[in-house]
């Protein structure tokens, strides 16, 4: 099915719908292609048309655009407003990206189809109801798919295809063609909630405001230590930006989605910071105080330890770490520096985050080595605190305290990453490279899920996800039949 030399209709002239006429007129390759964007709202259209016309001689004038380039993608929008006067210029596809509302989602479509021709495809921009839902009542469903730009749709490469159950499969091939010609990078996922990219990123908020609510660490050296491996924004800082009661809704909508599944649990904290209004940026205050942003770190303190870095390392076949001076700093397996201590037989027990690699690549724009937590058990002294706080300053890291909670920081948010990726694909959501793909152009996250399970081993993915669940006894960390299959 070739879409891409048919008429585009683009309903609902928002920030999202704006964004994908721009994507398509600037795309068309074929002389005589239109572009109708149409808003309920009067006059709507017509000024998402006038900041599109702002935003395209900007890009002129900065020479990323040539001035015809304009001139032609612009020329080829026309706001329309009545979708009557759409309805015999020969669609061939119809992009809906209005309010997320099931029931006026539905309403529109069943409206359209009285409108289009039988062969004119309909596609949701939906980025959490059911594509099956709002099929639901047309008389061929077999034409409506999901079409889930990010936003700002010009400059986010990622679209979900996303097939309901009705969806043909010509239909989502043809949309996924149409993406690729429009410049985008398609991912297929079948009709669950959150898709892919909500669905698999639950985790990277969960497990901060777990801990936060454990009192474990501050919101900043929680985001410093995610930042450290590579994440542009840490959990508290993207909440923030997102908007509290943005994401507290979506976290909200796949719980209840997933008949109140203990793994996608909201969080009480989330909750309160939504009823005191504190939602973030856009009122000044959430985690952080704006437009202050994110405090610095304090600087690690501790007694420097004479001729420390000439101290005997050495291996210990009861763990992966070392033993530095009678002390054993370890990764975190999933076990609490008392369950190690214990273990061990002694209490000289330092325990630190997982470095995952991208720790190790440099300071980055602060000037700071990238933040590693670290745990200690109870009994050590401050000399043996010393020992370890130096070993791990010179393995080109800074060591940041945190209350002993298995898995601390980066391990455990990607051990549940990873997780929620595995039963994605159990699930025949998607694909292992489908997930990587949507994971690091959705949300630009410095790798995708499946490639930290090849960099990490699923077995010990699984045994770090096992003590977290024995060590909370709930649901929310068993592991995927898919990711213990493969341990």
């Amino acid at each position: 099915m070739d879409l891409s030399s048919k008429s585009v209709l683009v309903v609902g002239a928002g920030i999202m719908g704006a964004g994908i006429a721009q994507v398509a007129a600037q795309s068309m390759r074929f002389a005589g292609q239109q572009v109708f964007l149409h808003d309920a709202r009067e006059g709507v259209a017509e000024q998402a048309k006038a900041k599109l016309a702002s935003t395209l001689q900007g890009l002129v004038s900065k020479g990323k655009l040539t001035t015809q380039a304009c001139e032609s993608a612009l020329a080829r929008i026309v706001p329309v407003s009545s979708l009557d006067e759409v309805a015999r210029s020969g669609l061939g596809l119809v992009v809906e990206a209005i309010v997320e509302n099931l029931e006026v989602k539905r309403t529109l479509f069943q409206d359209l189809e009285n409108l289009v021709s039988e062969d004119c495809v309909l596609a949701t921009n939906t980025s959490s109801i059911s594509v099956t839902a709002i099929a639901n009542g047309l008389k061929h469903p077999e034409r409506l798919v999901g079409m889930h730009f990010f936003n700002p749709v010009p400059l986010m490469k990622l679209v979900e295809v996303v097939s309901g159950l009705h969806t043909g499969g010509a239909v989502a091939q043809g949309i996924f063609e149409l993406s690729q010609v429009w410049g985008k990078v398609p991912v297929h996922a079948k009709s669950t909630p959150g898709f892919i990219v909500n669905r698999i990123a639950r985790p990277f908020y969960a497990e901060t405001l777990a801990l936060l609510q454990e009192q474990a660490a501050s919101p900043a050296l929680l985001d410093a230590c995610l930042k450290a491996v590579g994440f542009r924004m840490g959990p508290c800082e993207l909440m923030d930006l997102i908007g509290h009661d943005t994401n507290f809704a979506v976290t909200n909508s796949v719980y209840e989605a997933n008949f109140y599944d203990k793994r996608y649990v909201p969080s009480l904290l989330q909750r309160e910071l939504v009823d005191a209004g504190m939602l973030g940026r856009k009122t000044g205050r959430g985690f952080y105080r704006y437009p202050e942003g994110v405090p610095a770190l304090p600087p690690v303190q501790f007694e420097p330890v004479a001729s420390c870095a000439a101290a005997p390392t050495v291996a210990d076949d009861r763990h992966s770490g070392v033993v530095v001076k009678g002390v054993h700093i370890v990764p975190t397996d999933g076990r609490t520096t008392g369950e190690l201590a214990r273990d061990l037989e002694t209490t000289a027990v330092v325990v630190h985050d997982r470095m995952m690699g991208a720790s190790l690549t440099g300071s980055g724009a602060t000037g700071r080595a990238p933040a590693v937590a670290f745990a200690t058990a109870a009994g050590l002294s401050a000399e043996q605190r010393a020992v370890a706080v130096a070993h791990l300053l010179s393995q080109g890291v800074e060591p940041h305290e945190v209350v002993d909670t298995p898995g601390l920081v980066v391990a455990r948010t990607v051990a549940m990453l990873i997780n929620e990726a595995a039963d994605a694909v159990h699930q025949a959501v998607c694909t292992p490279a489908d997930a990587d793909a949507a994971m690091k152009l959705g949300v630009n996250y410095p790798a995708g899920p499946f490639e930290w399970l090849r960099a990490w081993s699923a077995q010990s993915v699984v045994v770090l996800l096992d003590r977290l669940d024995a060590h909370y006894r709930g649901e929310r960390y068993r592991v995927s039949p898919w990711l213990r299959a493969q341990a």
